[in-house]
């Protein structure tokens, strides 16, 4: 069903991809993440990592920086901080300060 150039699915949803003959996706699920693994190694659970953060996190970002769900750079790096300041607060020495790139592969 068209409806003024946007194409309907039969779910009733729009698809304003198809309409812009845009067809490509972006990839939003990336898989699980290193972040999940440290997390896991240190058995760190999600409420830790937002307790620690100096920065608004809720437990929703967490798990989905954990399951890969795509994240801003802003929110990347808030997990990051967040990370190293929970280290520092359980006493566990690490060699440097976990940095973006180390805990996600996107």
């Amino acid at each position: 069903m068209h409806m003024s150039g946007i194409q309907i699915a039969d779910d009733g949803l729009r698809n304003e991809r198809v309409a812009m003959g845009q067809e490509e996706e972006i990839e939003r699920n990336m898989g699980v993440q290193p972040l999940d693994g440290i997390m896991t190694e240190h058995e760190l659970g999600n409420h830790a990592l937002v307790a620690a953060s100096a920065e608004p996190m809720t437990h929703k970002a967490v798990q989905r920086a954990r399951k890969g769900r795509r994240l801003t750079k802003h929110m990347k790096q808030r997990m990051a901080d967040a990370l190293n300041l929970l280290m520092k607060q359980k006493g566990v020495e690490i060699e440097r300060p976990w940095v973006v790139k180390d805990l996600f592969t996107y």
